[in-house]
């Protein structure tokens, strides 16, 4: 049972969100557990793999990167393709790498532990199966928290797609959300982009479905509660193929993810993933290291949504008639609203920064793919 109690860290490490009751257990700790999470796909600028030690139930912080490695990865034809280290922990290949459909790709990690004992990691090969496009992507706004007594629209995306050569049985899915959001004052920064990866785990196995088509997937819900629908809003969904084996690991890392509300719904189980240490077998690696041709499709959304909450209604803390009396401006107080016609004039400030600058959750950047006509 030693692994087991690292299983559950991992998922939650990864997926995020979840309110559960705190519960930590008395465990042992095993410090230089390695975590992989590696992805190469056929489109150049995707290839990563990201490096760290699992911490024990009890550790209130992320992983620790595992820094300094040699990672490589080697195809089926004997091509050699090294990854670099862009930060701590996270490793890529050039922006001109690509993997190619139909060939098989193996994953091999050296550790460097700064005298220590070092280890050799290895992935089984694994095939990049080919993926079909996205047909669709559509969305629908939806009554929130019906009853209440005020009507508040959400947002419900779906999406459709289909094989017509049925090549892929197993799928999963990922998307990138980002959106545009707008201070409700007349203050420098007052309009920024945001964006976020998903942190769900969303997978199908079309293999027992008659037809390889899947229509109407629930993709995800936007909630009013947050300001994402309330300019402008947009989402990248890629669409990847996986074989049978990786389709069973996110299965049943899904299971644990959406059913454990607290420990004692499932009980926690060391799932398998495709890389072993070389030197040592019996050493437990979590993570797995995917192979995947992918397929992406984009979406906006600029429709309007009643009841969104209203998120700055908090900023308000002072108001002055000279800024000369304020001490700590720009530090600790910042001014949102500002009426210099009157005399003596009335300024309105702040104690909370992001009400006054949008870049403290944002970015001023404007990304080069958005499109301001849809």
């Amino acid at each position: 049972m030693r692994p087991a109690r690292y299983i559950l860290f991992f998922a939650m490490m990864i997926f995020t969100g979840s309110c559960i009751t705190e519960f930590i257990p008395e465990t042992g700790d095993n410090a230089d557990m390695l975590v992989v999470e590696g992805l190469i796909t056929n489109k150049a600028g995707n290839n990563t793999v990201k490096l760290s030690k699992a911490q024990s139930l009890s550790s209130k912080t992320t992983g620790t990167p595992y820094t300094g490695c040699t990672v490589i990865i080697i195809d089926d034809l004997g091509n050699i393709t090294p990854f670099y280290e862009k930060s701590n922990g996270l490793y890529i290949t050039d922006s001109t790498f690509a993997g190619v459909v139909g060939r098989q790709y193996k994953l091999t990690i050296r550790t460097n532990n700064n005298g220590a004992s070092n280890y050799t990691y290895e992935s089984v090969p694994m095939k990049m199966i080919p993926v079909p496009p996205i047909d669709t992507i559509y969305y629908e706004k939806q009554q929130y928290n019906p009853g209440s007594g005020t009507f508040r629209e959400g947002c419900q995306i779906w999406f459709d797609s289909h094989d017509p050569d049925n090549k892929c049985h197993f799928y999963r899915w990922d998307y990138y959300e980002t959106w545009m959001f707008q201070l409700p004052y007349v203050v420098p920064n007052s309009i920024c982009w945001f964006s976020a990866n998903s942190n769900v785990i969303n997978i199908k196995n079309a293999s027992i479905l008659t037809e390889n088509r899947i229509t109407g997937y629930p993709l995800t819900f936007i909630s009013p509660e947050t300001d994402r629908l309330s300019l402008k809003y947009s989402l990248l969904l890629n669409q990847y193929s996986i074989s049978q084996d990786e389709f069973e690991y996110w299965e049943k890392l899904k299971k644990i993810t959406d059913e454990v509300g607290s420990l004692y719904d499932v009980t926690p189980s060391f799932i398998p993933g495709n890389v072993t240490c070389i030197e040592d077998p019996t050493q437990d690696v979590l993570g797995y290291f995917s192979v995947s041709a992918v397929s992406s499709k984009r979406m906006y959304i600029s429709g309007r949504f009643r009841g969104l909450a209203q998120l700055y209604s908090q900023c308000p803390s002072d108001t002055v008639n000279d800024l000369k009396t304020v001490e700590d401006l720009n530090k600790k107080r910042w001014v949102i609203e500002s009426n210099e016609l009157v005399v003596p004039p009335v300024y309105v400030l702040t104690r909370i920064k992001g009400c006054a600058d949008c870049t403290v959750r944002g970015t001023k950047d404007k990304p080069l793919w958005w499109d301001d006509s849809k």
